[in-house]
């Protein structure tokens, strides 16, 4: 059997005419062999795939059939009868509830080696590619305590972790601060430590829940539109150690917040900016409409690629500051600039692939839909001196026929770099790379099958010379890719 990771339902090898090997409701005993493409397994039932959530690879696990499809079936663990030799034990205490790291009790080795298989797959089968070079996943030198940022939610429905609706005890479901459960946008999981932040950060989910508990504080819900408290964002900075707090209230006012970031001061003296926001809208995303800065410059700085930027509450910015050191330079070595190259940076972002492109070659454009990352970008170029490279907002379908002419001054472009989002890049956008034909493409992506899709099209003019997988996102199955596409000819 292949040792390869499904990327989606496999061809079914069982007889139309035969009767299915299970159906839905149905318990059975299976041992995975493969890591899906979701986090979880596969399985074979006479010649069935079935996907198994809750295992790893190696198992022997007891499951109970929750669909049945006409090629594939899915089900979910219910008892591991044996684990397989990759099995640890994972050490965060909510792992089974939260669903956040759903690879946290996968050893780390086993990790990287499926997240290259995932990469693989992918450009076998959907871009019909299968003899290029894909070196071993970069590994995280931290594959803990690396987000530089998250956003907690506030609830008023708590939901009970299994170990709590084991024990028996009473606890109070009318409020909780942590992260939403999975599937459910309407119940939120407490937690008090999350083991992919900073120490520092969990200190200040602790100060905030202490807080909002002891004075009574309702948490927000869409269901009615009542209640206050609605998310804590957390955002630090490796290179400087500053630490943002932002929380972000329905229009929370009067002593409450001021006293609040009192309390932060006093019990985490090492966060450096502390915000209020307001965000009246229904929807259940970390935004504001207005901010307060209660305390510091409202701002830190990150540095990357030899580059400074500063973040604000809402920048974009990559969550794992170590690791994108390493995603860059793979992207900068593919890219093979010597000093007179004319690039594109496509989904440019913040600007931060840009400005160390820059560096490196003769002219730069970057372009991306988001004007406030855009904006970022600029005063990013201006802080750091970078001079020989301008920034563009707008729809890259729309925007692409016009880079180079009508826009910028670099004309045909030598290199293009692009890090589209995981919906892959746009046909005009391929569509019109494959008509300006600059010698090399350098393909960024935290999709392996979009990233396949998009490198099957080009394969009309280009050769696919290598893939590096980076593991920017350590404990779950998320893997950053770059790929180096060269002209044929």
């Amino acid at each position: 059997m292949s040792d390869r990771l499904s990327i989606d339902p496999p061809v079914s090898s069982v007889d139309p005419s035969a009767p299915p090997p299970f159906r839905k409701g149905d318990e059975l005993i299976v041992t995975p062999d493969r890591a899906a493409f979701n986090g979880g397994c596969v399985a074979h039932v006479e010649g069935m795939a079935l996907f198994v959530s809750g295992c790893v690879p190696g198992d022997t696990v007891r499951v109970r059939v929750r669909k049945k499809k006409k090629r594939y079936g899915e089900a979910r663990t219910l008892e591991v009868l044996a684990p397989g030799p990759d099995r640890i034990e994972a050490p965060c205490r909510f792992f089974e509830d939260c669903g956040g790291c759903k690879w946290q009790n996968l050893a780390y080795e086993k990790q990287l080696y499926w997240k290259r298989e995932q990469v693989a797959e992918s450009f076998e089968r959907l871009a019909k590619i299968d003899d290029i070079d894909i070196p071993a996943t970069i590994a995280a030198a931290e594959p803990f305590w690396y987000r530089n940022k998250m956003e907690f939610s506030f609830g008023n429905e708590r939901w009970l972790s299994d170990a709590e609706i084991a024990s028996g005890e009473e606890i109070d479901r009318s409020f909780a601060l942590g992260l939403h459960a999975p599937g459910r946008f309407d119940r939120v999981l407490d937690i008090d430590r999350c083991m992919l932040q900073s120490e520092t950060s969990n200190r200040l989910l602790g100060a905030t829940s202490k807080f909002a508990r002891e004075n009574a504080i309702p948490a927000y819900t869409t269901r009615d539109h009542t209640g206050m408290l609605r998310n804590l964002v957390v955002r630090n900075s490796l290179a400087t150690n500053e630490t943002m707090v932002l929380l972000i209230t329905a229009g929370l006012e009067g002593t409450l917040v001021s006293e609040w970031c009192d309390r932060v001061r006093s019990e985490v003296p090492e966060v450096t900016t502390i915000i209020h926001g307001i965000h009246t809208g229904k929807a259940g995303i970390a935004t504001a409409e207005e901010i307060d800065v209660l305390f510091g410059p409202g701002t830190i700085t990150e540095t990357i690629a030899g580059n400074s930027f500063t973040i604000s509450p809402f920048s974009f910015f990559q969550t794992n500051p170590s690791q994108a050191e390493r995603l860059y330079a793979e992207a900068l070595s593919a890219a093979g600039l010597t000093g007179s190259e004319r690039v594109w940076d496509l989904y440019c972002g913040a600007g931060t692939i840009s400005l160390a492109a820059a560096r490196q070659s003769d002219w730069v454009v970057g372009a991306e839909i988001n004007e406030g990352s855009i904006e970022d970008a600029r005063r990013s170029a201006t802080a750091n001196g970078v001079e020989n490279v301008e920034f563009f907002s707008g729809d890259l379908k729309n925007l692409i026929g016009s880079l180079g002419d009508d826009l910028g001054r670099s004309g045909r472009p030598d290199v293009v770099i692009t890090d589209p989002p995981r919906a892959g890049m746009h046909d005009d956008v391929v569509a019109a790379l494959l008509e300006r034909r600059p010698s090399r493409i350098v393909y960024v992506s935290c999709n392996p099958t979009t990233q396949a899709r998009d490198c099957g099209a080009l394969s009309e003019a280009y050769d696919i010379g290598r893939i590096q997988p980076v593991d920017m996102f350590p404990q779950t199955y998320h893997i950053e890719t770059v790929a180096r596409l060269e002209l044929r000819g």
